[in-house]
């Protein structure tokens, strides 16, 4: 990976069900804390893209369902693209000036997003752009 750090999380699993742990303070990757929140696709296919942060660090994981992940940086060189879901969780550390967006892949997939600053409304720490920028088919599914 040359934008992202993507790191397999390991899942506990047990009579009750499955636990793991996301981001811990201690993490080698860990930068400061600002702001979690839940981001939610009712239908798949559906896109977020493209933004990049000046100082905030973005954590990203799917917590139901899955999605696909586009990085690049500029000049917009081989993109870097990251399949995550909920049965095998991802933690995936984007620094800041890398351009990013996702997109949903199933129904109701479900992204907790952890924030190294608290979102600024007044002064957002971003720069958005088209999703297309980089063509269409960076959208496209593809098998291997």
């Amino acid at each position: 990976m040359k934008f992202v750090k993507v790191r397999q999380l390991n899942v506990l699993t047990d009579d009750r069900g499955n636990l793991f742990e996301v981001l811990r303070r201690d993490d080698k990757d860990f930068v400061s804390f600002g702001q979690v929140y839940f981001v939610a696709d009712r239908t798949p296919f559906t896109i977020r893209a493209f933004h990049r942060h000046f100082k905030m660090w973005d954590w990203f994981c799917i917590t139901s369902g899955s999605g696909k992940f586009v990085f690049f940086d500029e000049p917009a060189h081989d993109p870097e693209i990251v399949v995550a879901d909920s049965r095998q969780p991802k933690l995936i550390a984007v620094p800041p000036t890398i351009w990013h967006g996702w997109m949903s892949l199933e129904p109701q997939t479900q992204m907790l997003s952890i924030a190294s600053q608290p979102y600024d409304k007044k002064k957002p720490d971003e720069e958005r752009c088209d999703p297309y920028i980089l063509g269409k088919d960076v959208w496209q599914i593809s098998a291997k």
